[in-house]
């Protein structure tokens, strides 16, 4: 960390506390990832979501089948006609996953000081003293002293519906593990996590490539979720496979960091990958809880230097049973925000939470709040510095459009961009106004907000389409609240080989 500053405006006056937040037609900068299933999945809730400021929808394939996440994405996009909202898609992949087998779905119960042993024959009936995993080589990573997790769909660290296991002896390829406290597992699935043990299975499986060919390539995915990434290798490998999929060269990959093996080679996956996901859930389990935190602040401080989207998960699990998040958790997204993060990425909360629509919304307002304090001017210098000189080209035209729009007090600044690079470059630099681009997979990004473009109108051309298209961005920006009379405008554009900054100040 290079930082001793907190990227927090001070002072801040109390009496702007007690003023109500104002809605705007964008809840907020930062983008809320929100994962569909079987409490989100109809067309009124996928809508209701939509319009609280879901801008990513993740479909998670560690459950349900393809043609029941079909089903859920054709909902999707017939709420994304009717709301007029857009929504990226996500592909969640399982990844070398440890799974617990219960076929039969009843209720198990754990208790506390008596044994349990993990076998890897699957056909074996799942009870209170025997647990079929979906692993053949777990006796051979483990040893006595180990330890082991084990919780329903994501880990919710709730004593009662999760389990710590203590290995305590291998018997040929059965694991024999003392239960720490007493619990009850619920449900078809359960995920184990064995705490910084390295596990011999591919970060891609043949079970992800086959989803990823089949219902990623019909979709047309926007983003890969690319579970358990733990070396820079993974995201080439993934990325080579994709590159194989015609439609899917361009999705891209966010590198899902769950262990401290992908941790301790963070470095290297940030420079393959697209985005970063930090998934605190498991993460939580393999660092000690008073580390989690460090890794947080690093790793997104890494993730905005580098100009490369930092998602957050796990912020607001108890919202999954309750309408209120707990004063900790609502700190909590805030202070992510204040870290930089792009994205917050909710799972269980709208997965199967009783209250989707309510969280979506409430995490989107805790954001806002986030945002008016966030110091953008100390994190602008911090990150002009940080990236040195010379600067490329592109990036001191991004840098100059954030600068000016700060300086004219723009309300938004419009960019130019066929990749998506440039309008990805302005946001690294955390401008306080929106951007309005034409590339979609902005939508995960802090502060850049897509348009529909005409696609016969090519971003980099000639003056006259240019022209045109800044007619309809500025239409867009009237039609949503976000520009009025004699506001000023700043467009990031291409004109033949030169990059132009113009300020625009309009008129009645």
């Amino acid at each position: 960390m290079h930082s001793t500053h907190l990227l927090l405006e001070e002072p801040i006056r109390m009496a702007s506390i007690l003023e109500p937040s104002k809605p705007s037609f964008f809840p907020a900068m930062t983008k809320i990832v929100g994962t569909l299933g079987s409490k989100s999945r109809s067309v009124e809730v996928i809508s209701a979501c939509l319009k609280a400021g879901m801008s990513v929808a993740r479909f998670d394939f560690s459950w349900g089948d393809v043609d029941y996440h079909q089903e859920t994405l054709e909902n999707l996009k017939a709420a994304i006609k009717s709301t007029k909202k857009l929504c990226a898609v996500m592909l969640d992949t399982v990844g070398p996953e440890l799974q617990v087998v219960n076929k039969s779905e009843k209720a198990i119960s754990l208790e506390a000081d008596t044994l349990v042993v993990l076998t890897a024959d699957q056909e074996q009936e799942a009870s209170s003293q025997l647990l079929p995993i979906n692993f053949n080589n777990l006796s051979k990573a483990v040893k006595p002293g180990d330890t082991i997790f084990i919780g329903q769909y994501l880990f919710t660290g709730s004593e009662t519906t999760s389990v710590w296991l203590e290995v305590a002896e291998l018997k040929g390829d059965d694991v024999v593990c003392k239960i720490k406290n007493t619990a009850t597992l619920t449900g078809s699935l359960f995920t184990l996590h064995i705490s910084q043990i390295r596990v011999d299975l591919p970060t891609l499986t043949e079970a992800d490539k086959s989803v990823i060919s089949t219902w990623g390539v019909r979709n047309k995915i926007d983003f890969l979720s690319l579970s358990y990434t733990r070396h820079a290798e993974d995201v080439r490998q993934a990325r080579k496979f994709l590159s194989k999929l015609g439609d899917l060269s361009q999705t891209q990959i966010f590198a899902k960091i769950e262990n401290v093996e992908g941790l301790t080679h963070f470095d290297e996956i940030l420079q393959e990958a697209d985005g970063v996901i930090l998934s605190r859930g498991n993460l939580g389990i393999d660092l000690p809880p008073e580390k989690v935190f460090l890794f947080q602040k690093a790793a997104v401080y890494k993730c905005n230097m580098a100009g490369k989207p930092a998602v957050v998960t796990r912020v607001v699990d108890s919202m999954t049973d309750n309408l209120r998040p707990t004063r900790a958790e609502a700190t909590d997204v805030a202070n992510a925000i204040l870290d930089g993060s792009d994205a917050i990425l909710l799972g269980a909360e709208t997965l199967r939470g009783l209250y989707p629509v309510e969280t979506i919304s409430i995490v989107g307002r805790i954001c806002y709040e986030a945002e008016k304090v966030f110091n953008q001017d100390l994190y602008f210098k911090k990150t002009v510095k940080y990236v040195g000189e010379p600067m490329t080209h592109l990036e001191s035209i991004a840098s100059s459009a954030v600068r000016a729009a700060i300086k004219v007090k723009a309300s938004v600044i419009i960019c130019f961009t066929s990749s998506g690079r440039a309008a990805r470059l302005i946001a690294k630099y955390r401008p306080t106004m929106p951007v309005l681009s034409v590339a979609r997979q902005s939508l995960i990004v802090r502060g850049l907000f897509p348009m529909l473009a005409d696609p016969r109108h090519p971003a980099e051309s000639t003056s006259a389409t240019n022209e045109s298209v800044l007619k309809v961005a500025l239409d867009h920006g009237k039609a949503s609240g976000l520009i009025k009379s004699h506001d000023r405008v700043v467009v990031c554009q291409k004109v033949g080989d030169a990059s132009v900054v113009k300020i625009i100040e309009l008129e009645d």
